[in-house]
């Protein structure tokens, strides 16, 4: 380990999956402080951001028992590798983790100093651990989709953390923007610049409304493949649809007809496949936006906090979209 803090702790406690799909079967035990490998820090985390990803994958990656889940964090660097700048030591950072590694569910959490963004010092660690999954996948979907001044952009699903994003950097960037989202965020989103909001498509049988079919140059969809796929009839000639949550299954349309472009966005993409110039690329638009958040120029979304004991019942009821707003734990 190159620099640390004094007077850090051998053990520390921390949320751990054994077996199973279910929230409430995670586990709080003492964990050891491993030694740090030369591109990491250690991470003093003060809140842990919860996400849909995190008990969508319970049970289902090679995850051994004692894995700690969680992919988003905020804190304080205590301790840096070999090979880290020691300008991190002591610095307020929040992270985005690889599904792969041991995650923000703990008192402690080792991470990638590439992963990092600092956070501006007027933002609380709230505000801040709620923004990486949510926030860096609305930029990432937004970087991939082609603009054209006044053009029309469908967002489904736009009343999640992610639409949150969407919507205001869509509008920021001069896109017409239009919403589905469940009746209840239709104030929010209209307040964040959206110019219409329509419910999303539930059911099997109902489909687009005749009323959006081919006026749309962009269409981002955050619920599903299904529901994606019900969207493809919204796109004008040589549009762009970009999914976040499920791919469509197919190439819905036939070959060289209306030509539209197929896109998706995984931030898990960047832990495997991302180089130093990716995660420069991706923590640059992180730290901007954080900075953005902190002088009101967007707003987060508003959050629902729980203490470190009540974690996998906060997770549970994220599951069963008990409540709205962002899922945050303070440690």
């Amino acid at each position: 380990m190159g620099e640390m803090q004094q007077g850090l702790p051998a053990q520390y406690q921390a949320w751990v999956w054994r077996e199973g799909h279910d929230a409430k079967s995670l586990t709080q035990v003492s964990r050891a402080v491993s030694p740090l490998a030369d591109d990491e820090v250690l991470v003093a985390n003060k809140v842990i951001g919860l996400n849909p990803v995190d008990w969508k994958v319970l049970g289902h990656l090679p995850w051994e028992p004692g894995h700690v889940p969680g992919v988003d964090g905020a804190g304080v660097v205590v301790a840096t590798g070999k090979r880290v700048a020691p300008a991190w030591l002591g610095k307020r950072v929040v992270w985005h983790q690889s599904l792969l590694r041991h995650g923000s569910y703990a008192q402690f959490t080792p991470v990638q100093s590439r992963a990092l963004m600092a956070i501006p010092g007027n933002l609380s660690f709230e505000t801040a651990a709620s923004f990486p999954c949510p926030g860096l996948t609305a930029w990432q979907a937004m970087s991939k989709l082609p603009l054209q001044a006044g053009q029309h952009l469908l967002i489904g699903g736009a009343g999640g953390a992610v639409g949150q994003y969407l919507v205001q950097l869509a509008v920021r960037a001069g896109w017409r923007v239009t919403a589905l989202a469940h009746p209840r965020h239709h104030v929010r989103l209209a307040r964040l610049g959206a110019q219409r909001c329509f419910p999303n498509l539930r059911g099997e049988d109902e489909l687009l409304p005749a009323t959006l079919s081919r006026q749309f140059h962009g269409v981002i969809d955050a619920v599903s493949e299904q529901h994606a796929e019900k969207l493809v009839p919204a796109l004008r000639a040589n549009g762009h649809i970009l999914c976040i949550q499920g791919r469509l299954p197919g190439w819905p349309l036939p070959a060289f007809g209306m030509a539209i472009s197929m896109h998706e966005v995984a931030l898990g993409a960047l832990h495997t496949w991302g180089d130093d110039a990716d995660w420069q690329a991706l923590t640059s638009a992180g730290e901007a936006m954080l900075s953005d958040l902190s002088q009101g120029r967007l707003q987060a979304e508003e959050v629902v906090i729980r203490p470190f004991s009540e974690l996998p019942d906060l997770l549970s009821e994220l599951k069963a979209r008990a409540f709205s707003g962002k899922p945050l734990v303070r440690v």
